[in-house]
């Protein structure tokens, strides 16, 4: 049986990373249609910035953390596909995985099959399936179109370039330093660009990307939000879309919709994966799909840091300040 309580990263109010705090929490109890999982790992991600600053806002004190693979140690009532002992691993709509011991939805909580690492299943449970919903379904980039993918480097922007690549589509990816060009490069960028050496991630890089595809890409994937939205924009072919789906640089301001008229008819959307995962089939096959492509070696994921529970401002601080590559993980 599981301990009393269990140690977990707590946001104490809404704010900066210096409102976390490890605390030892009770451990919940286990109810219809819930599991109780030992978390193996637990990703680090920036919906979890948003919660915790308040920008999507959570009553305070609480457990952060939305993603994790783990084992399972009790099963709830009313729960079929599952046992004790089984790895399992969860983002959509998870709650408090920054713990030793979390308490998951079964309904949101998928298998993680034979030949996929437990800090594996929870370094690509999220991003994995965002990029997979990105570039296959908001929209389904296709053989001989180009892509821009900024934060090329970084964990979902790594695995949006694959995936783009695996469609046949051409990518134009935007990094903030040397080292990340490599990594950029690794995961299939044909063209990549150093925001970090022009003057402005505005008018600058859209000439940039412009002097790669003249007539503008067919789609921006953009996480970044508030320092590359106008790039992003100015980069798109007539009847090109911007898929807005993050703003790690800060939130978006309103947009007037004249401005996608005036640039050639544009799309822009701000999609999230919870409704790309709105039914219990599309979890399975969008996790599937993800599993199945690192088992068989066709999909990198990288885990570009581990850390801690204690370490959980370092974390978060590393992750902001968008110094890091790859995925980061909490390690109970």
């Amino acid at each position: 049986m599981p301990a009393e309580t269990t140690r977990a990263v707590v946001v104490t109010e809404p704010g900066d990373a210096g409102v976390l705090r490890v605390r030892d929490v009770p451990v919940p109890s286990v109810g219809a249609g819930q599991l109780l999982v030992r978390v193996a790992a637990s990703g680090v991600n920036f919906i979890d910035v948003y919660r915790r600053q308040g920008v999507y806002p959570v009553p305070t004190p609480f457990v952060l953390g939305g993603e994790c693979a783990g084992t399972v140690l009790a099963v709830g009532p009313g729960v079929d596909g599952f046992a004790v002992g089984d790895v399992v691993a969860t983002a959509a709509g998870a709650n408090g995985t920054h713990a030793e011991v979390a308490l998951l939805d079964a309904a949101t909580t998928v298998p993680v099959p034979d030949g996929v690492d437990p800090e594996l299943a929870a370094a690509a449970i999220l991003q994995g399936m965002t990029a997979h919903y990105l570039v296959h379904a908001t929209y389904p980039v296709a053989e001989g179109e180009t892509a821009l993918v900024h934060a090329a480097a970084g964990g979902t922007g790594a695995l949006v370039v694959q995936m783009c690549k695996a469609q046949g589509a051409r990518v134009i990816a935007t990094v903030g330093s040397a080292a990340k060009v490599r990594v950029a490069r690794e995961a299939g960028a044909d063209e990549v660009i150093r925001y970090d050496e022009l003057p402005d991630t505005g008018a600058a890089l859209t000439e940039a990307v412009r002097g790669f595809e003249p007539d503008g890409v067919h789609v921006a994937y953009d996480g970044v939000g508030r320092a590359t939205f106008d790039a992003s924009l100015g980069s798109l072919r007539r009847r090109g879309m911007l898929v807005l789906f993050g703003g790690a640089s800060g939130q978006v301001p309103p947009v007037d919709p004249q401005r996608l008229n005036a640039a050639g008819s544009l799309f822009l959307t701000r999609p999230t994966l919870v409704d790309y995962v709105a039914t219990r089939d599309e979890l399975l096959q969008r996790s599937g799909d993800v599993f199945a492509a690192i088992a068989e070696g066709a999909l990198h994921v990288a885990v570009g840091g581990r850390y801690a529970l204690d370490d959980a401002a370092r974390a978060y601080g590393d992750l902001e300040g968008r110094a890091t590559t790859g995925k980061l993980l909490f390690i109970p």
